[in-house]
């Protein structure tokens, strides 16, 4: 759909990368949306240079030549990964009812836009949907019949959603002080491992041991019971793994600049359930869930060895 022109609002997240941004912007000028939301993050006074790179990369502002109304939340200081993001998409979904979110880094392809429109329509008022994705990590493997799937995970390389599901968001997790949450994560994927990672990770997260937001989000989702939609075409390229980046630094990973192709007509799945087994395939490999076994029998063994 190389003429197709977005109907959803988009907010563009931006930082010291206007290499990237450039890029993503190219496409986002492409579908002309009415409604822009541009957010930057300050520069770290301890990096050399950073001020410049932040400087150039919001310059793009001055390049929307098409008929669209720019909003702007560039920071003065820096706040981190984990406050910059997560109260930009606050202040994006204080403004609308729903949209698109876009990093520097996550180059989209064009039907991306085309595929969360029709879907951030299809299921406006279902509660059960928390999240639409435009990345799938599986490469040739199709999951149904439809041109999507249904997951208890999310990812925010390229992403959608709705402010009834934002309102579910807390950064800090203070909701879990106190509860061990390992076994609804179990409930959700019968799995030991998964069960106690994912629950370290909220320890982890409120300790601040980890500067992010998007961990926040999937916890979100998973324990409010929600469900997110991932294409069954790859619709987003990340071309930010680098030695400059915050989280995606090895740029011989698998998922740096993935493949991507046409979502085409959109079909629809018939029975609205997750697919287990492909959030499966893809933690025990995000996890290294053989590796943790392993691990895991070598310790029984030693304590009953003494």
């Amino acid at each position: 759909m190389e003429k197709y022109k977005v109907t959803s609002p988009i907010l563009f997240l931006i930082f010291n990368r206007p290499e990237q941004t450039y890029k993503v912007f190219e496409q986002i000028r492409k579908v002309r949306p009415e409604k822009l939301f541009i957010a930057g993050d300050g520069p770290r006074e301890n990096k050399d240079g950073e001020a410049l790179l932040c400087e150039k990369a919001r310059q793009i502002v001055s390049l929307v030549d098409w008929d669209c109304e720019v909003k702007t939340l560039f920071r003065e200081e820096n706040l981190g990964c984990k406050y910059a993001v997560s109260s930009a998409i606050s202040w994006f979904f204080d403004q609308v009812e729903e949209g698109i979110v876009l990093e520097d880094d996550c180059l989209p392809q064009n039907d991306f836009f085309y595929f969360c429109d029709v879907l951030l329509e299809k299921y406006r008022f279902d509660s059960r949907i928390m999240h639409i994705g435009g990345t799938n990590f599986h490469k040739d493997m199709k999951w149904g019949d439809a041109s999507y799937y249904f997951s208890n995970t999310s990812n925010v390389w390229g992403w959608a959603s709705w402010k009834r599901a934002w309102k579910m968001y807390d950064v800090e997790l203070s909701q879990y002080n106190g509860i061990d949450t390992a076994p609804y994560f179990y409930s959700i994927f019968n799995s030991t491992i998964i069960a106690e990672t994912w629950a370290k990770k909220i320890k982890e997260l409120q300790e601040n041991k980890i500067d992010t937001w998007d961990y926040q989000w999937t916890i979100a989702v998973m324990l409010n019971n929600g469900l997110t939609i991932v294409p069954n075409t790859n619709l987003i390229s990340n071309i930010g793994f680098g030695i400059n980046a915050t989280h995606t630094v090895t740029t011989s990973s698998e998922a740096a600049n993935m493949k991507v192709g046409p979502i085409g007509e959109i079909t629809h799945p018939g029975i609205i359930l997750a697919e287990k087994a492909a959030d499966l395939v893809v933690l025990n490999r995000e996890f290294n869930v053989k590796k943790q076994k392993r691990k895991k029998i070598i310790r029984t063994f030693k304590f009953w060895k003494k």
